[in-house]
């Protein structure tokens, strides 16, 4: 009987052990120490859909199509409009709530109110002439002095004998603000023609051998030529560093009162951020990210 006992005891130890053992190695989660997935996601992960509409500056079209592009990539379910109406109109859009985001190439001014700026980039405002124009570099006093109307044939710059033509941008423009605001001119520029985008003045300059005109650093090509100013070329690296003069901010424009959509939200994180800085320096602007 004894005997019998011993071995029932035995068997029942056998078991506790075997049953400790095997706790040990579960494999059920510690929930002290478990991350719920949901608190790990990133933004990029979260898959959303929708219309964000974009309106305003035409000097940002090339910044805008690469972001656009981009972007459909991280989120293939959100459809980016761009409509390019000028920065005075690209404001008023935000204003008005007509767009969920407005663009402007200038800053915003004190009237400007219900609203605020966020900066995607800087951008030099090239002064550009005909290649075959012999004029290579020009002072701001110079510049001004032309649109202004007092120099008036290429001949008293060390060009060719011929009549300038100034060429510019319609008011409102954000390009013509911050052009005449640098220069000292606004309100008294004398324009042969004032075109209502940039590509319209580059091709007007490069059908005119004495034309000159102003354009987004991002929008010039090889039809035209871009003068230094004060002997300082324009570039990316001049921009950012401030050597040269005639430059200005690209700016998203939101309202102070309307929350952004999820979609427009994501567009604006993403464009603001150092993953799209490659795409805008690709499009020819500074990225400030």
């Amino acid at each position: 009987m004894k005997k019998t006992l011993a071995m029932l005891l035995s068997a029942a130890l056998c078991v506790s052990l075997f049953a400790g053992c095997s706790g040990g190695s579960s494999s059920t989660p510690d929930p002290e120490t478990t991350t719920p997935a949901t608190e790990s996601q990133t933004a990029e992960e979260t898959k959303l859909s929708g219309t964000v509409v974009t309106n305003g500056s035409t000097s940002m079209e090339s910044i805008m199509g690469s972001l656009i592009e981009a972007f459909k990539e991280v989120q293939p379910d959100v459809q980016v409009q761009y409509t390019g109406s000028g920065s005075g109109a690209g404001i008023t859009s935000a204003q008005d709530g007509t767009a969920d985001i407005g663009l402007a190439s200038r800053d915003l001014k004190d009237d400007e109110t219900g609203v605020k700026q966020i900066t995607v980039a800087k951008d030099g405002i090239a002064i550009i002439v005909n290649p075959e124009n012999p004029v290579a570099d020009l002072s701001i006093e110079q510049i001004a002095q032309i649109f202004t109307g007092e120099i008036t044939n290429w001949s008293d710059l060390g060009g060719n004998d011929g009549q300038i033509v100034p060429i510019g941008r319609e008011a409102g423009s954000g390009t013509r603000d911050g052009f005449e605001s640098i220069t000292g001119t606004g309100d008294a520029c004398v324009y042969q023609n004032e075109l209502t985008s940039t590509g319209e003045v580059i091709a007007n300059v490069a059908s005119n051998p004495n034309a000159i005109g102003y354009a987004s650093l991002s929008a010039v090509d090889d039809t035209v030529k871009a003068l230094t100013v004060g002997g300082v070329a324009p570039s990316e690296e001049t921009v950012l560093d401030g050597t040269y003069a005639i430059q200005r901010n690209f700016n998203f424009i939101l309202s102070d009162s309307t929350e952004l959509s999820d979609a427009a939200q994501a567009f604006v994180d993403w464009a603001t951020s150092t993953e799209a800085s490659d795409l805008i320096a690709g499009a020819g602007a500074v990225p400030v990210a």
